[in-house]
């Protein structure tokens, strides 16, 4: 469910920027931010590297017998 949700135009303006560079909306540009926010809070011990790896092995199929969901 989507909800409306007041942000800053700094904020937007930057996701904006990299939204383009990335080839997503600005919205889920925010998304992505927040998903790596969420994990970096919850594990501080994560590189900024193996986070992105986190979410890109995330947004992967499932293969064989190994699949969750």
């Amino acid at each position: 469910m989507a909800i409306n949700v007041k942000l800053s135009e700094t904020l937007v303006d930057q996701a904006k920027l990299y939204a383009s560079v990335e080839h997503r909306s600005v919205p889920k540009q925010i998304e992505y931010w927040s998903q790596i926010g969420k994990i970096a809070a919850e594990n501080p011990d994560l590189s900024f590297s193996t986070i992105q790896a986190i979410l890109r092995a995330d947004q992967e199929e499932p293969i064989g017998e190994y699949q969750f969901g």
